[in-house]
């Protein structure tokens, strides 16, 4: 039986030492739920494991060894698979979660396998998402870079890439996927505390040296011109091609071999058959929202979700070099905001 404390007032509490990036995140005692997590444990111990396991991979690699990493996080549930496929079949090694596996794996006792990448001379970029929750606080506060620079990648080969949606959208999707999996005010208190661990991710990367690039999911609905940019922001311009975003055939069925992503093993437990759909190209896609109730709704503005994503738009507008027009057909009313 779980004994974790879902109220207002631990989500505010918890909200709060997020927001402050407070030292006992680290160490305070991170409850079991008895299903996606059957052992208590603190998130510092956590990373040590997940760092160990990883770096039994490359901690005896040179630093020319490692590729250039394209890291993307988000809270779940902001495009981030359609993105992985993209990059997949624009031709890079691209790993669904490698990070986030072990440390599931972790989570349930086991010891995991590390993530088996290639070397630099074998494929000088490679792309990775790590995303955050849903299902228990661990994969919420986790910070994907954290055990990958402690187990050696250098940070001059990493590139952070901050992933975010129209936090409506994204909640109303969490509702859809996994109220049947995981009690609706735990759900809840786990994509507050995904979405404000926004700026933990970003301040360790940037702690760090690590380059980062916002892309906001609404800027797909002009695939291609985004994608373009996105791809010369990163410095990767020669490896865009237009067909890459319009056609995917064979290779937009997301949850087969053919597809452009290398799903690593995870526990059973966390299988959502179904969950990440296909498509014959990489297009945004509309969420609807209606039913979300005012309450639901309200905590968007309480956590102050809604300041963070007109934020990320900001940002994404910057980091694109979008033109104002662009911005505006975009972001609507979001970009007026952030102006």
């Amino acid at each position: 039986m779980s004994t974790i404390t879902t109220s207002v007032e631990e989500t505010d509490r918890l909200a709060d030492l997020v927001r402050h990036d407070h030292p006992s995140l680290d160490t305070m005692v991170l409850a079991p739920d008895g299903k996606y997590q059957n052992r208590p444990a603190a998130l510092d111990e956590l990373m040590w494991e997940v760092r160990d396991c990883l770096g039994e991979t490359f901690r005896r690699w040179s630093p020319a060894d490692f590729p250039t990493l394209y890291c993307a996080w988000g809270r779940c549930r902001v495009g981030s698979t359609a993105l992985t496929n993209l990059f997949g079949v624009a031709g890079m090694p691209s790993y669904f979660q490698p990070v986030k596996v072990v440390l599931r794996h972790r989570l349930l006792g086991n010891a995991g396998e590390p993530w088996a990448m290639p070397t630099a001379a074998e494929q000088p970029h490679i792309f990775s998402k790590e995303m955050a929750g849903p299902y228990v606080l661990t994969e919420s506060l986790f910070l994907p870079l954290q055990p990958l620079i402690e187990a050696g990648w250098p940070a001059e080969k990493l590139h952070m890439i901050m992933l975010d949606r129209d936090p409506a959208s994204s909640l109303a999707s969490w509702l859809e996927k996994w109220s049947d999996r995981v009690p609706e005010d735990r759900l809840i208190q786990n994509y507050v505390i995904s979405s404000l661990n926004a700026r933990r991710v970003e301040s360790y990367a940037r702690r760090h040296g690590v380059p980062v690039t916002h892309y906001v999911y609404e800027a797909s609905k002009d695939a291609t011109g985004s994608v373009r940019k996105l791809f010369d922001r990163l410095g990767l311009g020669e490896r865009f091609t237009e067909s890459a975003v319009t056609d995917w055939k064979e290779r937009g069925q997301i949850e087969t071999k053919g597809s452009g992503v290398t799903f690593l093993s995870e526990p059973k437990i966390y299988t959502v058959v179904g969950l990440h759909g296909s498509d014959t190209a990489y297009r945004y896609r509309t969420r609807k929202t209606a039913s979300l109730s005012d309450a639901q709704l309200q905590i968007i503005e309480r956590y102050g979700i809604d300041d963070m994503y007109r934020a990320s738009v900001d940002a994404c507008v910057r980091d694109l070099s979008l033109d104002t027009d662009t911005a505006a057909r975009l972001f609507g009313d979001a970009m007026v905001t952030a102006a």
